[in-house]
């Protein structure tokens, strides 16, 4: 999986409220970071959105069920994380969520099973069982 093109999708969300917060600019930053993304990289990804209102979606038909399952899993957690959620954010992720191949749908369920804390795991196997039936 292109993590950089995630790390796109991820500052998209981040800033789609028109709100960035620090946690999840530091969520992003550290996603980065475990994927060894460069900071500089990431500063580029924001600056590349800061100042284009519109940025395409990467192509997402490549991706494995796993990598499918990360995207969605990685983006409702940035979503979450800083504890607000805005209807702008729920309609991106449902879109992104669209194309990987699952039903909107598929968001609420995961955002009931995904803490908004980053350092509280969830059960990853259950939550991909959970989605499968939500796949369009």
């Amino acid at each position: 999986m292109d993590f950089k093109a995630q790390m796109s999708v991820m500052v998209q969300l981040s800033l789609v409220d028109n709100k960035l917060s620090n946690i999840e600019k530091r969520y992003i930053y550290a996603l980065g970071k475990a994927n060894a993304v460069p900071e500089r990289e990431i500063d580029q990804v924001f600056e590349d959105h800061l100042s284009s209102k519109k940025m395409a979606m990467p192509d997402l038909g490549q991706l494995s069920e796993d990598e499918k399952f990360e995207y969605l899993y990685n983006i409702v957690q940035l979503m979450k994380v800083d504890k607000k959620v805005y209807l702008s954010e729920i309609r991106f992720c449902q879109k992104l969520a669209k194309k990987l191949g699952y039903k909107a749908s598929v968001v609420s369920e995961l955002s009931g099973g995904i803490f908004s804390d980053p350092s509280v795991t969830s059960d990853r196997d259950y939550l991909k069982t959970l989605i499968q039936k939500h796949k369009a």
